[in-house]
């Protein structure tokens, strides 16, 4: 790594002690940013591992049914990203560790190193660009909401009175809020610290309705105890690119994933881990979510790109 090389003494001001201080506080500063770096090649390949970020319920994208070994769309995707960086290396294994992420911890953990590569489900936003790197698309949702088919709750607007559940630290908070304040609407809102327990309220009657991306909600459905019980209903919220993330400022290891994206996109490897996580039966109950690529998926595919959701919903 290069270090910035630091000024001559000559150039601050003359000796006293708190100038040599703040000669040397500045050579600091100036040296932090390439220090803190996140060369992610290197740390794999001195430490011979990486540290996948998972989730334990965003099915089929990051989920842990036997509550050890995770799997899913993205986990399969960073797995091949890994063997990418291997070849790339020349080292004979990689070891790889997971760290169980939730919405609210997922960024910190990136930012701090703990995290490698995020494989969960996280929006690709600008806000969010500001603190990590994003790989390429890889998935893009509808933000909906999930309800009991006994209430009378179809659209947004039969909200008015009623309690709806999303969880901490997703972008559906803030579509919510939004469509709220334009209509003019009283809705309790309450927050659960993760999908699971976002469900369980809706579950147990606690909520009358759970905002979140709608491939999410209809997995979660598809697996709970009656899936007959509830609908995915009303307008889409927001249209949101979902991508793997990583940290900043590490334009190497960026690359490998995206080219490993782009390579699996264009032999067709992209399309058949479609098919095996959103239309053939998935653990644990081999349920089938009988979902098609959504039409801005396939254009990702056309043509892929790591554009933040602003840029997204403009297209």
């Amino acid at each position: 790594m290069k270090v910035p090389a630091p000024q001559p003494l000559s150039s601050c001001h003359p000796m006293t002690s708190h100038s040599l201080l703040d000669c040397l506080a500045a050579l600091v500063i100036a040296t932090l940013p390439c220090l803190a770096s996140a060369q992610t090649l290197d740390k794999v390949k001195s430490s011979g591992s990486i540290t996948l970020g998972v989730r334990d319920a965003s099915v089929p994208l990051s989920y842990m049914p036997d509550g050890a070994q995770p799997i899913g769309f993205h986990v399969d995707i960073c797995q091949r990203i890994v063997g990418a960086v291997q070849k790339q290396l020349k080292i004979p294994k990689i070891t790889v560790q997971y760290q169980t992420v939730t919405s609210q911890n997922r960024i910190p953990l990136v930012q701090n190193g703990t995290v490698d590569l995020q494989c969960g489900s996280t929006t690709n936003n600008a806000v969010r660009q500001r603190d990590v790197a994003f790989a390429l698309t890889t998935y893009v949702e509808e933000v909906r909401m999930a309800v009991r088919k006994s209430s009378s709750i179809r659209s947004v607007k039969d909200l008015a009175g009623k309690t709806v559940v999303t969880t901490t630290g997703t972008t559906s908070v803030q579509h919510l809020r939004r469509n709220v304040r334009a209509t003019g609407l009283d809705i309790k809102d309450v927050q659960a610290k993760d999908h699971s327990e976002s469900f369980l309220l809706l579950e147990q009657g606690r909520a009358d309705a759970w905002v979140i991306d709608a491939g999410l909600l209809s997995a979660t459905i598809a697996n709970a105890k009656h899936p007959a019980d509830f609908a995915v209903v009303g307008e889409v919220l927001n249209t949101e690119p979902i991508a793997i993330m990583m940290r900043k400022d590490d334009p190497a290891f960026k690359a490998i994933a995206d080219s490993t994206i782009r390579e699996m996109v264009r032999s067709g490897e992209m399309k058949s881990l479609w098919e095996k996580w959103f239309q053939a039966p998935i653990p644990p109950k081999g349920v089938r979510l009988d979902m098609s690529a959504p039409e801005g998926l396939q254009r990702l595919w056309a043509e892929p790109n790591d554009l933040p959701m602003e840029s997204f919903a403009t297209k």
